[in-house]
């Protein structure tokens, strides 16, 4: 045993560093730099859509955790007004909306082609396997909204 280990140090610690890595993930506390999850509809997204473009800037589900990312933030950064439920969101300005409990909520909303958007309020993992998978899936998503085109 003792000679394999010398043989490859370098693997042995690599797989020291991953389970550390994964054990931190499943049990530390989840932090986020701001509560807020921004979503921004782009100046020309109401030109767009007058010329017949589908665009769909917004999910059609956004989620959030409580303690974690649980305020939603439009930003209008179009030319038009946009309505979300029954605020009216004028160009150039920000609407939060806070939530301070788990919940399935639809809204109308004027910058999607359905018209509606569902925000999904998920509770804080718990500590161990749910938060370890709720961290890859936090990341997971990151990488895709990073990812170009």
């Amino acid at each position: 045993m003792m000679r394999s280990l010398r043989r490859h140090p370098a693997a042995w610690s690599l797989a020291a560093c991953l389970a550390l890595a994964l054990a931190w993930a499943a049990l530390a506390p989840p932090h986020a730099a701001t509560r807020d999850r921004l979503f921004e509809i782009p100046k020309g997204t109401w030109e767009r859509r007058m010329a017949g473009d589908k665009v769909e800037i917004l999910p059609s589900v956004v989620k959030l955790t409580l303690g974690v990312q649980d305020v939603l933030l439009l930003r209008n950064s179009d030319t038009v007004p946009q309505q979300f439920g029954p605020v009216l969101i004028m160009p150039g300005q920000d609407f939060r909306l806070p939530f301070d409990q788990v919940s399935e909520n639809q809204f109308a909303c004027t910058a999607h082609s359905s018209g509606q958007m569902t925000v999904s309020v998920l509770a804080l993992p718990d500590r161990g396997w749910d938060r370890l998978k709720w961290r890859l899936a936090t990341l997971r998503h990151f990488l895709i909204e990073q990812s170009p085109g």
